[in-house]
Protein backbone atom coordinates (compact mmCIF):
# COMPACT_ATOMS: atom_id res chain seq x y z
CA UNK A 1 0.00 0.00 0.00
CA UNK A 2 1.12 3.52 -0.68
CA UNK A 3 1.61 5.41 2.66
CA UNK A 4 0.10 8.02 1.58
CA UNK A 5 -3.46 6.37 0.14
CA UNK A 6 -6.35 3.93 1.84
CA UNK A 7 -6.22 0.45 0.26
CA UNK A 8 -9.47 -0.91 -1.39
CA UNK A 9 -10.19 -2.11 2.10
CA UNK A 10 -9.55 0.50 4.53
CA UNK A 11 -11.60 2.67 1.47
CA UNK A 12 -14.50 0.91 1.84
CA UNK A 13 -14.45 1.05 5.80
CA UNK A 14 -13.65 4.71 5.39
CA UNK A 15 -16.68 5.35 3.16
CA UNK A 16 -18.80 3.64 5.61
CA UNK A 17 -18.21 6.24 8.23
CA UNK A 18 -14.83 3.90 9.57
CA UNK A 19 -11.91 6.11 10.97
CA UNK A 20 -8.45 5.39 8.95
CA UNK A 21 -5.28 5.29 10.58
CA UNK A 22 -3.82 8.66 11.89
CA UNK A 23 -0.53 8.06 8.93
CA UNK A 24 -3.76 8.56 5.98
CA UNK A 25 -4.84 12.18 8.13
CA UNK A 26 -3.14 13.95 5.33
CA UNK A 27 -5.06 12.32 2.63
CA UNK A 28 -8.37 12.70 4.74
CA UNK A 29 -8.03 16.45 4.43
CA UNK A 30 -6.91 16.11 0.88
CA UNK A 31 -9.88 14.05 0.40
CA UNK A 32 -12.08 16.39 1.78
CA UNK A 33 -11.28 19.68 0.99
CA UNK A 34 -10.50 19.10 -3.14
CA UNK A 35 -12.42 20.46 -5.83
CA UNK A 36 -13.89 17.48 -6.40
CA UNK A 37 -14.74 17.22 -2.58
CA UNK A 38 -18.67 17.44 -4.01
CA UNK A 39 -18.21 14.39 -6.37
CA UNK A 40 -16.01 12.50 -4.17
CA UNK A 41 -18.96 12.57 -1.40
CA UNK A 42 -21.00 11.52 -3.95
CA UNK A 43 -19.41 8.52 -4.35
CA UNK A 44 -18.94 7.41 -0.72
CA UNK A 45 -23.16 7.63 -0.56
CA UNK A 46 -23.56 5.62 -3.72
CA UNK A 47 -21.17 3.41 -2.39
CA UNK A 48 -23.47 3.40 0.98
CA UNK A 49 -26.90 2.81 -1.19
CA UNK A 50 -25.86 0.30 -3.16
CA UNK A 51 -27.00 -2.83 -0.72
CA UNK A 52 -30.14 -1.40 0.13
CA UNK A 53 -30.76 -0.52 -3.56
CA UNK A 54 -29.77 -4.20 -4.54
CA UNK A 55 -31.72 -6.02 -1.85
CA UNK A 56 -34.57 -3.80 -2.64
CA UNK A 57 -33.72 -4.93 -6.66
CA UNK A 58 -33.89 -8.74 -5.60
CA UNK A 59 -36.17 -9.67 -2.37
CA UNK A 60 -39.33 -8.37 -2.70
CA UNK A 61 -41.99 -10.59 -4.47
CA UNK A 62 -43.30 -8.19 -7.13
CA UNK A 63 -43.10 -6.78 -10.33
CA UNK A 64 -40.25 -5.64 -11.41
CA UNK A 65 -40.92 -2.13 -12.65
CA UNK A 66 -42.33 -1.60 -9.01
CA UNK A 67 -39.01 -2.91 -7.59
CA UNK A 68 -36.92 -0.83 -10.16
CA UNK A 69 -39.35 2.62 -9.09
CA UNK A 70 -38.86 1.74 -5.42
CA UNK A 71 -35.22 0.93 -5.45
CA UNK A 72 -34.39 4.54 -8.01
CA UNK A 73 -36.82 6.51 -5.77
CA UNK A 74 -34.78 5.24 -2.64
CA UNK A 75 -31.50 6.41 -4.50
CA UNK A 76 -32.77 9.71 -5.34
CA UNK A 77 -34.07 10.14 -2.04
CA UNK A 78 -30.64 9.02 0.13
CA UNK A 79 -28.83 11.06 -2.58
CA UNK A 80 -30.77 14.11 -1.21
CA UNK A 81 -30.40 13.18 2.17
CA UNK A 82 -26.73 12.73 1.80
CA UNK A 83 -26.18 16.51 -0.38
CA UNK A 84 -28.30 17.76 2.41
CA UNK A 85 -25.75 16.75 5.11
CA UNK A 86 -22.84 16.79 3.23
CA UNK A 87 -20.77 19.65 4.40
CA UNK A 88 -21.17 18.33 7.77
CA UNK A 89 -20.60 14.91 7.43
CA UNK A 90 -16.88 15.96 5.83
CA UNK A 91 -16.08 17.74 8.37
CA UNK A 92 -16.91 14.97 10.97
CA UNK A 93 -14.52 12.69 8.80
CA UNK A 94 -11.36 15.22 9.22
CA UNK A 95 -12.52 15.44 12.68
CA UNK A 96 -12.32 11.84 12.94
CA UNK A 97 -8.72 12.23 11.39
CA UNK A 98 -7.59 14.36 13.69
CA UNK A 99 -7.76 18.00 12.38
CA UNK A 100 -9.46 20.80 14.26
CA UNK A 101 -13.33 21.68 13.58
CA UNK A 102 -13.50 24.23 10.91
CA UNK A 103 -10.32 22.66 8.91
CA UNK A 104 -12.47 21.50 6.16
CA UNK A 105 -14.24 24.80 5.44
CA UNK A 106 -11.21 26.91 6.28
CA UNK A 107 -9.24 24.87 3.14
CA UNK A 108 -12.12 25.54 0.77
CA UNK A 109 -12.56 28.58 1.56
CA UNK A 110 -8.78 29.51 1.07
CA UNK A 111 -8.70 27.37 -2.36
CA UNK A 112 -12.20 29.22 -3.57
CA UNK A 113 -10.13 32.72 -2.77
CA UNK A 114 -7.25 31.43 -4.19
CA UNK A 115 -8.88 30.26 -7.45
CA UNK A 116 -10.81 33.63 -7.54
CA UNK A 117 -7.36 35.34 -7.66
CA UNK A 118 -6.06 33.78 -10.32
CA UNK A 119 -9.07 33.85 -12.68
CA UNK A 120 -9.32 37.53 -12.33
CA UNK A 121 -4.96 37.85 -12.34
CA UNK A 122 -5.39 36.36 -15.75
CA UNK A 123 -7.04 39.25 -17.66
CA UNK A 124 -4.78 41.82 -15.84
CA UNK A 125 -1.44 43.47 -17.01
CA UNK A 126 -0.02 46.02 -14.36
CA UNK A 127 -3.51 46.17 -12.83
CA UNK A 128 -4.74 47.98 -15.73
CA UNK A 129 -7.63 46.07 -16.25
CA UNK A 130 -7.49 45.16 -20.05
CA UNK A 131 -6.18 42.39 -21.75
CA UNK A 132 -2.90 43.71 -22.59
Amino acid sequence: MDAGRPNPAQWLWYAYGGGLPRSLSPWVLEDTTRRTWVLRHLGRALVQLAPVVALCLLLPPVDFGIRLTAAGGGLVIGLLFSLAYMTETTEHRAVKAGWPPGTTAARREERAERERVERNARYRSGGAGSFD
